[in-house]
């Protein structure tokens, strides 16, 4: 009788990412919901701000997705008590043509927004590439310099003559990606798929990032002398690359 294999031991599962939905609208919360829990995600929903927040406790989740107009506390208050709390991804749902909320939601810590009306493949692909680039282990390599920035890609660090830069997630990956290509125009549909990771979507997501990293470290950025706007194609790092320190 011939032996029988050797048991191999089972590996244990990975669990499936929580994302908690937060947004008054049932039809929207149903849709998304249906959509990210086909894609593997376990889901959580609140209709209101304190519902959010009760949630996060009771459960943390691996990813929010926040609409901005909440009743009861808004989607602004509800992202900044969250990233007070910790470092939990946050994907704020605006209204079309609301530009200035968008920048505010980046501004207390969103890591990216999507536009109402959207498509719920591609919300779910933003979840999953937020989550995945949070996820992923801090990348190699050597300082970064240029233009007066020093950046260290591995402690995920940023700073000029100033001192530290306060960048979110996707304003770090930006400014990496440009100070690695200096004199280099990327047009925006280059930049979502070397940033962001997917190559569809609204490219305004990048209009968007570019105006609050330029905020953060131009002089003057109205006049931006470091990410310059190349006219027809997109925009281009101009800041020479500075000598490195010794030792780095």
């Amino acid at each position: 009788m011939a032996a029988a294999p050797p048991r191999v031991p089972l590996q244990p599962a990975v669990p499936p990412r929580r994302v908690l939905v937060v947004d008054d609208d049932p039809t929207v919360t149903e849709v998304v919901t249906g959509y990210l829990g086909r894609a593997g995600f376990t889901v959580d929903r609140a209709a209101d701000g304190p519902g959010a927040l009760a949630r996060a406790r009771a459960a943390p989740p691996d990813l929010v997705v926040l609409d901005l107009m909440l009743p009861g506390l808004d989607g602004l208050e509800v992202c900044r008590r969250l990233r007070g709390s910790g470092p939990v991804p946050v994907v704020m749902l605006t209204a079309r043509g609301d530009e200035e909320d968008r920048v505010l939601g980046l501004e207390v810590g969103a890591d990216d927004y999507v536009t109402k009306p959207f498509s719920p493949r591609e919300l779910v692909l933003r979840v999953a590439s937020v989550l995945r680039r949070a996820g992923a282990p801090p990348a190699a390599g050597p300082l970064l310099h240029g233009g007066g920035i020093t950046l260290d890609p591995a402690a995920r660090t940023a700073r000029d003559g100033r001192g530290p830069l306060s960048l979110t997630l996707r304003e770090f990956d930006l400014l990496a990606h440009l100070l690695r290509h200096p004199g280099r125009a990327f047009g925006r549909e280059e930049l979502m798929s070397a940033v962001w990771g997917w190559d569809f979507g609204d490219l305004s997501t990048v209009t968007v990032h570019v105006r609050r990293l330029r905020h953060k470290v131009e002089a003057d950025p109205a006049r931006p002398r470091l990410i310059t706007t190349v006219w027809g194609v997109g925009y281009r790092f101009d800041g020479a690359p500075d000598p490195a320190p010794e030792g780095s």
